[in-house]
């Protein structure tokens, strides 16, 4: 069947799921880090203030305890870094938003600022892929308070504050170093174990693309940890292991890769406090190993001046991040003045609702429409039960804000909507710390901010067009191409080198990676033409195939026919 062909038959507006959003998935392996590290990072200074009878200041210090949220997924060295540029992230948005609101109190000034805000900090993040919970913390943050009271004299006093919590945030991300420095190593080196397991277990297209996504992750993750030591060399080991039964799957040649049980079995281990397992060698494990150490050496010296380079592309005109975050603008700004239309006297709820539903295509945030508005209803039922009970005394309030932070983590992973459960009561809480309000009033704008923000964020998604995804798409099909093509040249060669094959290797992973991203987003957009389905799999066969190759060192890979054979 010709491309033509496919594309005539592809319809322009997909249809929108309607159960398939709700349903509960399994919890992350480490939900429960930051779930504690919100928690620690918020108490300690919610005590203080306490304890110096300043609570109406929750807010400010609030901005900079939710940064202990991020970086949980990254090595320690790269989450300090990460974490540190949360912080000062959060401190500009938030002075933006203070001095905004001390110097105007129009609130159609203020909501345009607000939608501005929200745009840019969805782009930023993006770009920079800062990983969960991404934008909305931030848009939160600086959306509340553009309708806080404000005086250009507190703003210094207020960012010194948030500023200090920051650095407790951070201090409580990046302290568990001290403890088990490879902590991060350890877990995703046991995801590529696990997910290598459920691909021969259960071989497919799915579970090929988790193993393949999952191995690349756990290089990526061991190449940005730094330096090198025993710890992590027994678990550079074990990913070659998992690839080494990844791609013993997929060729069907190599009958001594480890089992599925046996894959399990370490990823058990590796996970758990006490010494990584170290198996026999895997095939080529020498060879390969020396390459990471090649490759580790070289984005030791370059790895920032291209992390800067990747961020200038995603920014540039023409990227398809720019579509999303004309999204979160327009939807941002929509729901913002609808809301004060009907009455509500601070919208920011309906900014935060609408920013918050922006994901990388019109179905997935359909999906997340649906999940943030039952989560949010459901939400201020539980808000509603537990206010006459947290207004018994400051102790009590402290004391809800840090049950459904912690509550929040803990759910949001087995579904958005679930932990929505928990997040709405606790922003809601925050409210109260700078005085008491009429119970009705609050629930009552909450309601009507989550209905305004969802209509108009999804309004704005489905008629804001992102073409680009298609475009993204055809880049990454091209970026395969030449990846496996640069791996068959270094097979051709009469004695490759380890360095040099192993980076292609690694290379050829991450194109089918982003690959397999960019057609799930481009086939999740609307208004747009047909998607090139059989190049997209026929370029994940023969990349898949091409990795087997590479792994079993075949040279005939390079002398491979066109139709995918290899």
């Amino acid at each position: 069947m010709s491309d033509t062909t496919t594309r005539s038959r592809q319809p322009s507006v997909r249809r929108l799921p309607l159960a398939a959003p709700l349903r509960l998935a399994r919890p992350s392996d480490m939900w429960f880090k930051p779930a504690l590290s919100v928690v620690v990072a918020t108490a300690v200074p919610d005590l203080v203030l306490f304890a110096v009878d300043r609570l109406d200041l929750v807010m400010y210090t609030m901005a900079g305890s939710l940064c202990a949220l991020y970086g949980h997924n990254l090595p320690y060295a790269r989450r300090a870094r990460a974490v540190a540029g949360v912080v000062v992230s959060m401190v500009i948005g938030l002075a933006i938003s203070l001095v905004a609101a001390s110097l105007t109190g129009s609130t159609a000034v203020l909501i345009a600022v607000g939608a501005l805000l929200a745009a840019a900090q969805k782009t930023l993040c993006d770009a920079t892929r800062i990983g969960p919970p991404g934008p909305v913390i931030f848009t939160f943050v600086t959306s509340a308070a553009l309708f806080a009271p404000q005086h250009l004299g507190q703003v210094p006093g207020h960012l010194a504050l948030t500023l200090a919590a920051g650095a407790i945030a951070w201090l409580v991300t990046a302290g568990p170093a001290l403890l088990r420095r490879e902590g991060p190593e350890r877990r995703a080196t046991a995801r590529a174990l696990d997910a290598a397991a459920a691909y021969l277990a259960d071989p497919g297209h799915r579970t090929r693309h988790t193993a393949a996504a999952t191995v690349h992750a756990a290089w990526q993750t061991l190449l940005a940890a730094g330096r090198p030591t025993p710890v992590r060399r027994d678990l550079e080991r074990l990913v070659v292991h998992a690839e080494a039964a990844f791609t013993a799957g997929t060729s069907g040649a190599d009958p001594a890769a480890p089992g599925p049980e046996q894959l399990r079995i370490w990823a058990r281990r590796t996970r758990a406090r006490g010494p990584v397992p170290t198996p026999p060698p895997a095939p080529d494990t020498a060879e390969e190993l020396f390459g990471i150490d090649a490759e580790r050496a070289a984005r030791r010296s370059g790895s920032r001046r291209e992390a800067r380079r990747a961020l200038l592309r995603s920014l540039a005109p023409g990227s398809p991040l720019l579509p999303i975050g004309a999204r979160a603008l327009l939807g941002c700004a929509l729901a913002g003045y609808v809301s004060q239309a009907v009455g509500v006297g601070r919208p920011y709820w309906a900014i935060v609702t609408a920013a918050s539903l922006y994901q990388a295509n019109v179905t997935l945030s359909w999906n997340r429409a649906l999940q943030r508005t039952l989560g949010n209803l459901l939400g201020v039922l539980v808000f509603a039960a537990i206010l006459p009970v947290s207004r018994t005394g400051p102790l009590a309030l402290i004391g809800f804000c840090l049950f459904f932070g912690f509550a929040a983590e803990a759910l949001i992973t087995r579904n958005y909507w679930l932990g929505s459960v928990a997040v709405t009561p606790m922003a809601l809480l925050v409210l109260e710390f700078g005085g008491t309000h009429p119970a009705g009033e609050l629930v009552g704008d909450r309601v009507l901010d989550t209905v305004i923000g969802a209509g108009a964020g999804i309004l704005a998604a489905m008629l804001v067009t992102n073409r680009r995804a298609a475009g993204r798409l055809e880049k990454a099909l091209a970026a395969t191409d030449l990846a496996r093509a640069h791996v068959v040249h270094a097979l051709a060669a009469p004695q490759p080198t380890p360095a040099a094959l192993d980076a292609a290797r690694r290379r050829l992973t991450g194109s089918l990676v982003e690959l397999r991203e960019a057609d799930d987003t481009a086939a999740g957009e609307w208004w747009q033409g047909a998607l090139p389905q059989e190049r997209v799999l026929a370029a994940e066969q023969a990349g898949h195939r091409t990795l087997a190759a590479t792994a079993t060192r075949r040279g005939p890979t390079a002398r491979a026919p066109e139709n995918g054979a290899v």
